[in-house]
């Protein structure tokens, strides 16, 4: 297996941040925990991975 490349945003630049870091393949956007690197891992499709980030673009919060 092809070792991920993950990547945190450019608005992290906070070490004690609460982040989370992103490795996309062309099947599979993975997510992790950016403090806990061998932790468990979330996997979307990118079409919702792409849906999550437009509502989060989108909202208030």
């Amino acid at each position: 297996m092809t070792e991920l490349a993950w990547f945190k945003s450019s608005h992290s630049t906070n070490e004690d941040a609460q982040c989370v870091e992103v490795a996309e393949t062309p099947d599979v956007v993975h997510v992790r925990d950016s403090k806990d690197k061998t932790g468990p891992q979330l996997a979307f499709q990118p079409a919702a991975w792409q849906a999550f980030v437009d509502f989060a673009a989108d909202a208030d919060l």
